[in-house]
């Protein structure tokens, strides 16, 4: 069982163990430091960009990058996952932020953490993978859209406040304000997401978003001589310092320790703590820690994937747990491992997690030197940026073949998540996925469900049995949803016959329901004087049985080891009979 110890492992540090167990040395560790700046450098405007897509300052989303990545990196349990803020939580913390404020979108992350450790410790790393690839399509699908259309606003330059809570709100509102395209923005935001698509194909080692976002920096500075302004990170953001002068920007120093509840909610005043308010956010945080876990979970597979480690689901899980307790207290919000980034690690030589480590060093780096440089990053590339994260994220290509080939159920499974996620939340979807798949799986399964007439097949009846006698088997599981229908459909089957055996050597499941189907089926046959026998019971219904054994007469007592031992009884009964 050793190489299954990753599915049920849980220890702290688990893949940095791992890694320094194989043996770690100098050109380890510059392999680390080239990927960990690398990546570091790419994480620093993807965090801010999706700070402000949750709803707070950018600078948020650099403290998550810094502390949760750093923590995660030191404690989990896949070797190459980059983690923090990622574009998959931005429907679920806007609203958050929109109701509670920072203050609100801190503790529910805290209240996360805590699921993710709980998930941790009672083994649940594993169960992730049982999530069909249908749902997980199904709701990326959905929140790209969400994104994408969250970003339209400062795309297009929109005067737009406060966009309503519910999608076909926030279109409504998006429509009505068209009037108000601004030229700058939309030109800044087109020639960003062009350099964006058109980048790749100069095949250069430097991501796209990179020189886009610089370029776009050069644009809004020679739109600005032309009199074309345009909303900047400088112009949107501001902070204060020590002495209560405001600053243009983000801050360029280290995030404080402070209660997160302390911080200003909604309201601009401190939110407080409550039961109320715990119970208001307890849904929120939930879909967060199935959300933090599925992608951190499904990053570590693919990863896994790329490179042939192992790594450790509920050790993953801890790690992801620790870091949203942890981070909130500095100001970081919800983070998660990012797939893209840790592509991009792994891809650029990552030997253990201190590259994921160097990578939070090098976001802190920025923070305290670029902090000035920053300020100038337009608003409307930002949002180009976030479109083309949305679009990735998507992963219309996986979305596309499913609906061509797989299964109808599979895609109405899709579709159901994807329309959930879009028009409601992302609670109401993950559950409504994950029950819909399972209902239709059990129905194929429990379709699968045959019994056949055997009587006349040599292959397995091999010595005639009296003229009044049938012989079946039961093909697949015997579970509720597939019991009584076939034990109805043989109880109309064998009215008239002085008696049959059933074969149950290709089924290897019986639950509850399918023990209930059996007992009417008994009571059945001795209603209408009909002899009834098994043979060849496999173990776990042949446990079920015997637990459910009492003083009534069980399947057990008419029950044979083979289907030729019960012919044989049947034979031998009926020539006891001739004889007397």
């Amino acid at each position: 069982m050793s190489h299954r110890k990753h599915l049920f492992s849980l220890r702290v540090g688990y893949a940095l163990r791992e890694a320094l167990a194989e043996g770690y040395g100098r050109n380890s560790l510059l392999k680390d430091l080239i990927a960990g700046m690398t990546v570091g450098v790419i994480a620093i405007p993807l965090a801010m960009a999706l700070a402000i897509a949750s709803g707070v300052p950018p600078q948020y989303g650099l403290y998550t990058a810094i502390i949760a990545g750093a923590i995660i990196a030191f404690t989990g349990g896949s070797r190459y996952s980059i983690s923090g803020p990622t574009a998959a939580f931005v429907v679920i913390l806007h609203p958050l932020t929109s109701q509670y404020g920072l203050a609100g979108l801190l503790l529910a992350s805290v209240m996360a953490g805590l699921i993710l450790i709980a998930m941790a410790y009672a083994r649940l790393g594993r169960f992730i993978e049982y999530i069909p690839e249908s749902v997980t399509l199904g709701f990326t699908g959905g929140i790209a859209i969400v994104i994408a259309v969250l970003q339209i606003p400062d795309f297009l330059g929109l005067s737009i406040v406060n966009l309503p809570e519910h999608f076909v709100g926030k279109i409504t509102t998006i429509g009505a304000h068209l009037q108000q395209l601004d030229i700058g923005s939309t030109l800044t935001a087109g020639f960003t997401l062009a350099v964006m698509l058109l980048w790749p194909r100069l095949r250069t080692p430097i991501p796209p978003h990179l020189p886009a976002l610089v370029l776009a920096c050069l644009l809004a500075v020679v739109l600005a001589t032309f009199g074309i302004e345009v909303d900047t990170i400088g112009s949107r953001f501001h902070y204060l310092l020590p002495d209560g002068t405001e600053m243009a920007g983000i801050p360029p120093y280290l995030p404080t320790l402070e209660w997160p509840w302390d911080r200003a909610g909604a309201s601009g005043q401190p939110l407080g703590i409550s039961l109320e308010l715990i119970s208001n956010l307890l849904p929120a945080a939930f879909a967060i820690a199935m959300l933090g876990a599925i992608e951190s979970l499904l990053c570590a597979v693919v990863l896994d994937g790329m490179s042939g480690k192992r790594h450790s689901a509920n050790s993953e899980l801890l790690a992801q747990g620790m870091a949203n307790v942890i981070a909130p207290f500095f100001g970081g919000i919800t983070a998660t491992a990012a797939i893209a980034r840790s592509a991009t690690n792994f891809k650029a030589g990552a030997v253990s997690p201190l590259a994921a480590f160097i990578h939070a060093i090098v976001v802190l780096l920025g923070l305290l030197l670029l902090a000035g440089a920053l300020a100038y990053v337009p608003m409307p590339a930002m949002a180009a940026l976030l479109m083309v994260v949305a679009w990735n994220m998507s992963e219309a290509h996986k979305s596309v073949k499913l609906v061509k080939k797989s299964p109808r159920s599979d895609v109405l499974v899709w579709l159901t998540c994807l329309s959930l996620t879009v028009f409601f939340d992302m609670v109401i979807a993950i559950t409504a996925g994950i029950l819909l798949a399972s209902i239709l799986f059990m129905k194929e399964i429990a379709t699968l469900t045959q019994v056949v007439d055997i009587t006349d097949n040599n292959d397995f009846v091999r010595k005639p049995l009296p003229a009044n006698w049938k012989v079946f088997k039961i093909n697949g599981p015997l579970f509720f949803a597939a019991a009584d229908r076939i034990f109805g459909e043989l109880s109309q089957h064998i009215d008239g016959y002085d008696g049959l055996i059933l074969d149950m050597r290709y089924s290897a499941y019986l639950d509850a329901g399918g023990l209930a189907a059996i007992e009417k089926l008994l009571a059945h046959c001795e209603k209408n004087a009909i002899q009834l026998h098994f043979s060849a019971w496999q173990f776990q219904p042949l446990k079920t049985l015997s637990r459910a054994r009492g003083e009534l007469k069980s399947p057990l007592d008419i029950s044979f080891s083979t289907l030729d031992d019960a012919a044989k009884h049947v034979l031998k009964r009926e020539v006891g009979h001739e004889t007397e």
